[in-house]
């Protein structure tokens, strides 16, 4: 009797405590929205500013859409940036040549998907760990678009290229339903599909995935691959927002964004645990703070550090967990 009621009297606790877990990220967020205000004032909750918010972070939410799955798997992908790069300018290049817009985006996505392969072949394969062997990779994709571009950038050609990232549907640009309805496939495969139950097995115990029968060499090439046809959807707007790619500094620090909305999204660094929704929401929180920055006249200089204090609570918070 005594431990029925105790049983009863403890259920909200644990109500409250099981939202806290699951949706932390939520809260927080609706905590530096309510921040944010204070400090600006009514017209930072304006839609125009919500709507300008995301689509200054749908191209590198597209990345960490891509990064979270790495991560779950217990994996992490340095190169997402250099290869953003690398990537806009073959893409710029193809488009040139050919005039197709088609072709030029098939360019980008089948790009992408040869070098997550062979970063998923290198991690899987060569036992390289991924975090060396991305950086590897981050490194040559860095040179090659130098070397492509010499040094500059280089500019596309082809009317009605710019059309991708700079037009816009009910009220919206494309990059914003583009990156939502990334969200919404990631979520699904993550979710709902025997290939995101694999990746979480993998990220929780990999010897133990590989007992159970789990093809792990297959599905971690998978994830690679995934997150860089993701890195070359992104490079296609980046360089269609400007009509160019600039060798030097597209896609600089791309992946700190990335792993910083990944890890404040709740997903751990050792992976197997996380959300895609959590991604979804470290993103704008990482978009809320730029913009509250931004206005508030902080300098451009020290907003690294902000972002470095962030992930270094968000990994002390789960450490706590």
């Amino acid at each position: 009797m005594n431990l029925e009621w105790e049983r009863r009297s403890n259920r909200p606790a644990h109500a409250l405590g099981w939202l806290w877990s699951e949706y932390s990220v939520v809260f927080a967020f609706l905590a530096i929205v309510l921040l944010a205000v204070i400090v600006n004032g009514g017209d930072f909750a304006s839609p125009t500013n919500f709507v300008n918010i995301l689509r200054q972070v749908s191209i590198i939410g597209i990345i960490s859409l891509g990064m979270s799955v790495v991560m779950l798997s217990g994996g992490i992908d340095l190169s997402v940036g250099a290869v953003l790069a690398f990537v806009g300018a073959i893409t710029i290049i193809v488009l040139n040549n050919t005039g197709s817009v088609l072709i030029a985006l098939v360019t980008a996505i089948g790009s992408g998907a040869v070098i997550g392969g062979l970063n998923g072949f290198m991690i899987t394969k060569g036992r390289i760990a991924s975090f060396i062997a991305t950086l590897g990779v981050m490194a040559a994709a860095r040179s090659l678009a130098l070397y492509i571009a010499d040094g500059g950038s280089i500019a596309g050609k082809v009317e009605g290229y710019t059309a991708i990232a700079n037009h816009e549907l009910l009220g919206l640009s494309y990059p914003i339903w583009i990156f939502l309805a990334v969200t919404a496939f990631i979520y699904v495969l993550m979710h709902k599909t025997k290939f995101g139950r694999y990746v979480y097995a993998i990220g929780s115990n990999e010897k133990a995935a590989i007992l159970s029968a789990i093809r792990v060499d297959r599905v971690k090439i998978g994830v690679y691959m995934l997150c860089s046809i993701l890195v070359g959807l992104a490079a296609v707007i980046e360089s269609s927002r400007l009509n160019s790619i600039s060798s030097a500094s597209s896609g600089l620090s791309y992946e700190l964004d990335a792993i910083a909305a990944v890890i404040i999204g709740g997903t751990r660094m050792t992976g197997g645990r996380g959300k895609v929704i959590g991604t979804f929401f470290g993103i704008l929180i990482l978009g809320v703070l730029n913009n509250t920055m931004n206005l508030v006249g902080v300098s451009p200089y020290l907003q690294g550090l902000v972002k470095g204090l962030i992930i270094i609570t968000a990994v002390l918070l789960q450490r706590k967990d």
